[in-house]
């Protein structure tokens, strides 16, 4: 039974986690988290593929005849962020930190693998996958596209991300969606400097990028469903460098979040066309540069089922929620939950007083809920492959 290892179990996965947050390696550089999390692997007999998508690790445990394949997933990657913490397992690496607790995911689930192998109480392949770069550069999309589940074919997939402000321990299991797509966009408005006692001479293009910013709000404030969660928002605009001069250009910045890929169709075409009417409207020039990023990440229904059943033996029904709202940040486990059924929790982190939230330069893993993540992860695949 998992509970009679995890006395002994637990304490060395937490050293690891810890030792894995001292050495914090950026997206598609985790070297040395790779090697360490692929010689671990090693070490318990696993199949072992090192070099996926870059960094990544997946390695194999099979036990019985059955065909049925299940995927569990962890990322490596950390944060550009100077950690402000102090304890002795604090960042070595200047402006790089763990602050998302990628840390305690991938050492929850090499903590599930060696239990797993242990305990071997399935039927059926487990597939564990650790990937590189799930901040801003889209690990999980390299991993597809570089033939993941060609490679390893499975019938689902599942993720778990820590989640502080939740009680400790605590899973949130929700079906449909659960993170935002995020898209990017930079816009750059031209028009005619000159100075600014004779703006009749110019045009001005603070005044056209100031139209813009309000008219932008107006593509979730009207042209929006109010039932439908989407985020406009212009986090950057650089114009000008004298207060006497009117400035040739402007540039405009920001992100779009939204829960359904539909929405971020039409606000991208929204988006253009606020765009062109500026420039009819205040004689101007505007190039827009618009980026897709991750997706929206959706839970399937029957892996969901799965794990909430799963989440409630582990932790009991009163620490399961099941309605949570969806978060508009994003996540590239997206790319992944397009291919096959997947289901994405979150497991509570804990209050997040005193900046231990996440992306915060003082957040830290709480290593109490490394066991629950454990439990879970076995209990998932046993369930999933009984």
């Amino acid at each position: 039974m998992i509970n009679e290892l995890l006395p002994t179990l637990t304490p060395k996965i937490a050293a690891l986690r810890r030792d894995i947050h001292a050495h914090p390696e950026l997206a598609f550089d985790e070297k040395r988290t790779a090697e360490k999390v692929a010689a671990y692997l090693d070490g318990l007999g696993l199949e072992v593929h090192r070099g996926v998508a870059r960094t990544g690790v997946v390695a194999k445990l099979s036990l019985g005849a059955n065909p049925r394949a299940i995927g569990l997933r962890a990322e490596m990657d950390a944060l550009p962020l100077a950690e402000l913490n102090t304890f002795p397992h604090h960042s070595t690496h200047e402006g790089k930190m763990h602050a998302c607790g990628h840390d305690g995911h991938t050492a929850m689930l090499l903590g599930a693998a060696e239990a797993l192998s242990t305990l071997r109480n399935f039927d059926g392949t487990v597939y564990f996958i650790f990937q590189p770069a799930e901040e801003h550069a889209g690990g999980g999309r390299v991993m597809v596209e570089e033939g993941l589940f060609e490679r390893f074919p499975m019938d689902r997939v599942f993720g778990l991300h820590n989640w502080p402000g939740m009680p400790v321990g605590s899973f949130g299991v929700t079906e449909g969606p659960v993170m935002a797509g995020t898209d990017s966009f930079e816009i750059i408005i031209t028009g005619r400097g000159g100075h600014a006692a004779m703006p009749h001479q110019a045009v001005d293009v603070v005044l056209a990028g100031s139209a813009l910013v309000q008219a932008a709000q107006s593509l979730v404030s009207r042209d929006t469903d109010p039932l439908a969660a989407a985020v406009v928002s212009v986090t950057r605009f650089h114009a000008g460098h004298a207060d006497n001069i009117l400035p040739e250009t402007a540039m405009l910045g920001g992100t779009v979040r939204t829960l359904n890929g539909e929405l971020q169709d039409a606000i991208e075409a929204g988006l253009r066309r606020v765009c062109a009417g500026i420039e009819a409207t205040y004689r101007v020039s505007i190039d827009l540069r618009y980026e897709r990023g991750y997706p929206p990440t959706t839970n399937a229904p029957e892996p969901t089922s799965i794990a909430r059943e799963v989440a409630r033996e582990v932790v009991g029904d009163a620490k399961v929620l099941t309605h949570l709202p969806p978060s508009m940040g994003a996540e590239d486990f997206a790319y992944l939950a397009r291919v096959v059924p997947a289901c994405y929790v979150w497991l509570g982190n804990g209050p997040g007083e005193g900046g231990c939230t996440l992306h915060s330069p003082h957040y830290d893993f709480n290593d109490e809920i490394i066991a629950t993540g454990i439990r879970y992860w076995v209990r998932l695949a046993e369930r999933a492959l009984a």
